[in-house]
C-alpha cells in the first residue's frame, strides 16, 4: 500500500538509552529559572504534605489522648493556614509546569521543522512523510510531557519519599530502617519491568510512524483509492499495520498494569509489617500511639509518590523510545552541504558545463555515466527521450538538490560546489509536471514566486502564464481561496499558477518539466508566447513529452540510458530520421494520416504541418525544401 513498508527505519537497542535520556533533560536547559520556580514550589507542597502527618501525630498525642482541647485548637488553627500554603503552591507549580511544557513542545517543533529545511532532497525521497510527520507532532508532545509533568512527578515523588523518611526518623528509627530496606526491593522490581515495557514501547512508535504513513497516502490519494474500488483491499492492509500496534500496545500496558500491582503488594508487606513491630513497640511503651498512626500515615502517603514513580517510568520508556527517533531526525546529515569557502558569486550568468559527470540513485545502477554537455548562456535546451533515461536527474542536477558522483559541473567557468545553494536555487525557476500550490489565495501562491511583488506584477506574471483569464472567472478572483495542495483547481489550473509564480520570480535560469502536459491547446499557445518572451536571454532547459512545445529550442538532446543518442535543431533532427525523428512521426502519425488521406480531395494541400511532405506512403513523411 505504501513506501513506509519498505522504508528501513533505524533499529534501537532494548537497553536503557541514558545518552538519549540526558538529551531530553538538556530540553528544559535554556528554561532553567523555571525549572527553578517549579522546583521550589514542589519542595514546599511537599514538606507541607509530609508535615500534615506529623501534624496528626501531634493532635492525638498532644491534644486528644491528654484531653488537651487549647492544644487541639492550636494544631488545627496551624492545619488551616498551613493548607492555605498547601494550595497557593499547588496552583504555582501547575502553572509553572504547564507553560514550560508548553515553551519545549514548541520549540522543539521549531527546532525540527528548521532542520528539515536544511535536508537534502534525497533525505525526502528515501523518508516517508508520515514518518516525519510523527516524529515532530506526536513524538515531540511526548517527548515534551516527559520533561515537564513527568519531571514534575518524579521530583514531587522524590520530595515526598525523602522528607517522609525524615520524619519517621525522626519519630522511630527501627520502623524507618525496615521501610528504607523496602526501597531495594522496589528497584530491582522496576529494572525487571522496564527492559520488558522498553521493547514493546519501542514497537509502537515504529507502527504508529507506518500507521501515520498510511493515512497520509489514503487521504492524498482518495480520488485514485475510490476510482480503483480499493476501499476493502486498502482496509485490509491497514488493519494489519493497526493489529501490529495493537499488539505491541496491549502487551506494553500489560506489563505496566502488572507493575503497580507489584509496587502495591511489596508496600502492603511493608505496612503488615510496620503495624505488628509497631505494636510490640506500643505496648512496651517505645511508641506512642500517635507514632504508630503517624508511620501507618506516612506508608500510605508514600504509596501514591511510588505509583507515581511507577507510571512516570513506564511513560518513561514510551517518551525515550520516540526520543531515539526524534533525535534520529534531528541528527540526519544534509546529503549536499556547502563548503565552508563557498560563495554567491551574485549571479548564474555564463555557460553550464557537464564535465565527464556520472550519477546514481543506487549503487551499480548509474544514471549518468560519463556525461558531458555544455551549454551557452541564454541557450534554450530541449530533454528528450524514454522514461528513466536522465532528462529529470541532469535537472535536479543543475539545481543541485544532488551533485554528481564522479565529474564536475561548471557554471560560469566555476565548479558549481564552491557556489552556495541558495545563491543557485534562488536563481534558477522550476516548474514542474506535478504541480504544489500551498494552502491560502490564489495571488499568495503566485506571489510565492517573489514575496515583495506588487499585485500589478503578480497579474502580468499570470496573463504571461495564460491564468489571468481564468482566474478573472472565480468570484473572489485572485482571492480565491486555492484548497490543500490546490485541490479546489483542475491540474492545468495549478500548473498554469505554478508557471506564473516561476515567471514573477525573474530566474535566470529557467526550468520546466513537462510545465505545459495538463493544459488545452489553446492555454499551450498563450503560454508559449509568454515563455518566448520570458526565456530571452535565459538559459532555458525544457522536458517534453509533447514534442510540438520543443520545435523552436536551439538543441534538442535525446537522452538514453544515461547520455546523449543525439543533438541538433528539430529539423537536424527530423533530417537524420533517428530516434528522434520516430518519436516525433510516432505522435503525430494519426493528425498525418487524416491530413494526407489519398481519399481525401486537397488533403495534400491541407496538411497542418507545413514542414512536413510526402515521400512513398503517407505514413513516411520528410522535410520538404523550406525545411531544409
Amino acid at each position: 500500500m505504501s513506501d513506509i513498508d519498505h522504508f528501513e527505519e533505524e533499529e534501537f537497542t532494548t537497553k536503557f538509552n541514558g545518552k538519549v535520556f540526558l538529551r531530553i533533560l538538556g530540553l528544559v536547559r535554556p528554561h532553567w529559572k523555571w525549572v527553578l520556580g517549579f522546583v521550589f514550589f514542589i519542595g514546599l507542597v511537599s514538606v507541607l504534605e509530609a508535615y500534615f502527618n506529623f501534624l496528626g501525630k501531634q493532635i492525638i498525642d498532644e491534644g486528644i489522648v491528654p484531653g488537651n482541647r487549647d492544644a487541639v485548637i492550636a494544631l488545627v488553627g496551624r492545619y488551616v493556614v498551613l493548607y492555605v500554603a498547601l494550595a497557593v503552591g499547588v496552583f504555582f507549580f501547575i502553572y509553572l509546569a504547564g507553560v514550560l511544557g508548553q515553551r519545549v513542545a514548541y520549540e522543539l517543533r521549531q527546532r525540527l521543522f528548521n532542520h528539515l529545511q536544511t535536508l537534502s532532497l534525497p533525505y525526502f525521497s528515501k523518508t516517508p512523510v508520515g514518518w516525519i510527520m510523527s516524529r515532530v507532532n506526536s513524538d515531540s508532545e511526548r517527548i515534551a510531557d516527559l520533561v515537564t509533568w513527568g519531571m514534575l512527578d518524579v521530583t514531587w515523588a522524590v520530595m515526598n519519599i525523602t522528607i517522609s523518611l525524615i520524619f519517621m526518623l525522626s519519630i522511630n528509627w527501627q520502623l524507618t530502617l525496615i521501610v528504607a530496606l523496602i526501597i531495594p526491593i522496589l528497584i530491582v522490581v522496576a529494572i525487571w519491568f522496564q527492559r520488558r515495557i522498553l521493547v514493546q514501547y519501542r514497537m509502537v512508535r515504529k507502527q504508529n510512524s507506518k500507521i501515520t504513513g498510511a493515512y497520509n497516502e489514503n487521504i492524498t490519494g482518495v480520488r485514485v483509492v475510490k476510482a480503483l474500488g480499493r476501499e476493502a483491499q486498502n482496509l485490509d492492509e491497514f488493519s494489519e499495520l493497526t493489529g501490529g500496534m495493537y499488539h505491541a500496545a496491549f502487551r506494553a500496558a500489560w506489563l505496566s498494569a502488572l507493575f503497580l500491582p507489584a509496587v502495591q503488594i511489596v508496600s502492603a508487606i511493608a505496612l503488615g509489617i510496620i503495624v505488628g513491630f509497631g505494636g510490640y513497640q506500643a505496648q512496651n511503651g517505645w511508641l506512642t500511639i500517635g507514632g504508630i498512626q503517624a508511620f501507618v500515615s506516612y506508608i500510605t502517603f508514600m504509596m501514591w509518590p511510588v505509583q507515581d514513580l511507577a507510571r512516570v517510568y513506564a511513560d518513561m520508556q514510551h517518551a525515550i523510545a520516540s526520543a531515539e527517533r526524534t533525535f534520529s531526525l534531528v541528527d540526519a546529515v544534509p546529503d549536499v552541504t556547502d563548503k565552508p569557502e563557498a560563495v554567491d558569486p551574485g549571479t548564474l550568468r555564463g555557460d553550464i558545463e557537464f564535465d565527464n559527470v556520472t550519477f546514481y540513485y543506487e549503487e551499480d545502477k548509474p544514471v549518468l555515466r560519463n556525461f558531458n554537455l555544455t551549454v551557452r548562456q541564454g541557450e534554450s535546451i530541449a530533454l528528450v527521450g524514454p522514461t528513466g533515461g536522465g532528462k529529470t536527474t541532469i535537472i535536479n542536477l543543475i539545481c543541485r538538490f544532488y551533485e554528481p558522483k564522479a565529474g564536475l559541473i561548471r557554471i560560469g567557468g566555476r565548479d558549481y560546489t564552491e557556489i552556495t545553494q541558495h545563491a543557485i536555487q534562488s536563481r534558477v525557476g522550476v516548474v514542474l509536471q506535478t504541480p504544489h500550490l500551498f494552502s491560502g489565495t490564489i495571488r499568495e501562491n503566485i506571489r510565492y514566486g517573489r514575496l515583495d511583488a506588487s499585485d500589478a506584477e503578480v497579474e502580468e506574471a499570470a496573463k504571461m502564464a495564460g491564468a489571468h483569464e481564468f482566474i478573472l472567472r472565480f468570484e473572489k478572483g485572485y482571492d480565491e481561496e486555492v484548497g490543500e495542495g490546490g485541490n479546489l483547481l483542475s491540474v492545468g489550473q495549478k500548473q498554469c499558477i505554478s508557471l506564473a509564480r516561476a515567471i514573477l520570480a525573474q530566474p535566470e535560469v529557467f526550468i520546466m518539466d513537462e510545465a505545459t502536459s495538463s493544459v488545452d491547446t489553446l492555454t499551450e499557445a498563450l503560454i508559449q508566447r509568454g515563455m518566448e518572451r520570458l526565456m530571452e536571454g535565459r538559459t532555458s532547459f525544457i522536458i517534453a513529452h509533447r514534442l510540438s512545445t520543443i520545435r523552436r529550442a536551439d538543441r534538442i538532446l535525446v537522452i538514453e540510458n544515461g547520455g546523449i543518442s543525439e543533438m541538433g535543431t528539430h529539423a537536424e533532427l527530423m533530417r537524420n530520421r533517428g530516434h528522434y525523428y520516430r518519436l516525433y512521426t510516432n505522435q503525430f502519425r494519426h493528425e498525418l494520416e487524416a491530413a494526407y488521406d489519398p481519399f481525401k480531395e486537397g488533403a495534400a494541400a491541407d496538411a497542418s504541418s507545413p514542414a512536413l511532405d510526402v515521400e512513398g506512403p503517407a505514413t513516411e513523411p520528410r522535410l520538404n525544401e523550406a525545411a531544409r
